[in-house]
This record gives C-alpha cells, sequence and structure tokens, in this order.
C-alpha cells in the first residue's frame, strides 16, 4: 500500500474512533446514531439471515443496469455531437448547467412512463448518470493525438473504424472519467429512487427500518451500502491509475 493509502486507512480509523468513543460516552444519543461497532454487528447479523439478500440483489442490479446503459449511451451520444460541432456548440452550454436541475423531479413523469418498479428507478439514475459520460466523450475526443488522426485518414478508415481502432483507445484514459462518475451516480440514483419508488432494494429496506425506529437494522444496511461502494470505487480507482500512468509514458 501506498503512503497516501496508509493515511488514508488512518484517517477513516481515527474517524470511526471518535464516533465509536462519542457514542459510548453518550455525547451522541443512540436514537442520532448507534455506535460503528454496533452497525457492524447489525451488518453481519443482515448477511447471515439473509433476510435483505434480495433487496441487496435488486439494488445491485439495477446499478449495473443503469451504469452500463449510461456508460453506453453517454458514448454514442458524445460521439455523436462531438462529430457536429454546430450541434455541439448549442448542447455544450446546456450539458454545463446539467446538474443544477433537480433531477428527482421527473420521478412522476417517470412513473407514468415505466410504473412503479425497477424500470423508473434505472430511467431516473440513467437521466442522473449519462451527462457525466457525454461530458467525459467530448473531453477524451478532443485530446486525441492529431498524429493519430491523420494517420486514420492517410489509411482511409471508415467512421466506425476510426472511432473503434484509433478513437477510443487514445481516450480511455479521459473516457474513464466519465465512467467513474457514471457508476457513482448509478449508485445515488438508483439507491435515492428507491426511498420513494420502490417496494424492494436497499434503499427501500433503509427507508422502512427508518419509519419503524430500527435503528440498529438501518444503520447496518447503510454500512453495507458504504462498503460496497468504497470496494467498487477502489477497483474503479485503481483501473483509472494505470490508464492514467500509461497517458504519462
Amino acid at each position: 500500500m501506498t503512503r497516501e493509502g496508509w493515511i488514508r486507512l488512518l484517517v477513516i480509523a481515527a474517524a470511526v474512533a471518535a464516533l465509536e468513543l462519542a457514542c459510548r460516552l453518550g455525547w451522541v444519543p443512540v436514537t442520532v446514531v448507534i455506535p460503528p461497532s454496533a452497525m457492524a454487528a447489525s451488518l453481519v447479523d443482515i448477511l447471515a439471515s439473509g433476510k435483505h439478500w434480495a433487496d441487496i440483489v435488486v439494488s445491485l442490479r439495477s446499478v449495473a443496469i443503469a451504469a452500463v446503459l449510461s456508460i453506453g449511451l453517454g458514448f454514442l451520444v458524445g460521439a455523436v455531437i462531438h462529430a457536429w460541432p454546430l450541434v455541439r456548440g448549442a448542447v455544450e452550454p446546456l450539458l454545463a448547467s446539467y446538474y443544477a436541475v433537480p433531477t428527482f423531479m421527473f420521478y412522476p413523469v417517470f412513473i407514468i412512463l415505466f410504473g412503479v418498479g425497477p424500470a423508473a428507478i434505472v430511467a431516473i439514475a440513467v437521466l442522473l448518470a449519462i451527462v457525466s459520460m457525454i461530458s467525459a466523450t467530448l473531453v477524451g475526443l478532443d485530446r486525441i493525438p492529431l498524429v493519430l488522426r491523420k494517420t486514420a485518414r492517410m489509411m482511409h478508415m471508415g467512421p466506425a473504424s476510426r472511432a473503434l481502432l484509433i478513437g477510443l483507445p487514445a481516450a480511455l484514459p479521459h473516457l474513464f472519467t466519465g465512467v467513474k462518475l457514471a457508476v457513482a451516480y448509478a449508485f445515488i440514483g438508483v439507491i435515492a429512487s428507491e426511498f420513494i419508488l420502490s417496494g424492494a432494494g436497499m434503499g427501500y429496506a433503509i427507508a422502512y427500518a427508518y419509519n419503524n425506529f430500527d435503528n440498529r437494522e438501518m444503520y447496518g444496511l447503510m454500512l453495507l451500502i458504504i462498503l460496497v461502494v468504497t470496494v467498487v470505487n477502489t477497483g474503479l480507482d485503481a483501473v483509472d491509475r494505470r490508464l492514467q500512468a500509461r497517458l504519462r509514458r
């Protein structure tokens, strides 16, 4: 592990220890936050009992579908916008201000279109995540070395061949930033939507535990989401570091 990794681990351990101490000494009421050790014990019980395995599968499946759709469609839309400068000039300012729009206000529309269920949740998550991939695609395609473009023209490569054999590999380090953001926004969109649109999933289970004053189960599920997101993000960061290292060569 790198020095930065050890420092990060030390900061997290110190924060967890401080919260544990504050809870145990009564500085933080147990009705507000339970000790991290109790959260961990609750998580172990949840996984051992299998009570929420179905909810976990529902949420992770929705996140995976939303992430794949956001990445794939975002790349295609970004490539099309990049190919037409006039369209890009009109659309790019809208992309820059996109996240100022509260996406979740559209959930009644998605309920009408898709009904109450996973489809509406995935649609909201895609709407939240896709723009980060479009923006990353535009940046990545802008930074393709000019020599590669000239090589493609000399070899009389068609648009599809240029995109797959030249553009995609050269832009990949920049595109992966969009992939990381799309996955993060997919998690946010799915879990948040499950609070209001679903009868299943981890977001729904957390809301159900909250409404029933079951703090122990609620915080156990929240800890599970934090751990899953941390593991996924750590894996994506490792891939990103490799790609950035290749870019610097």
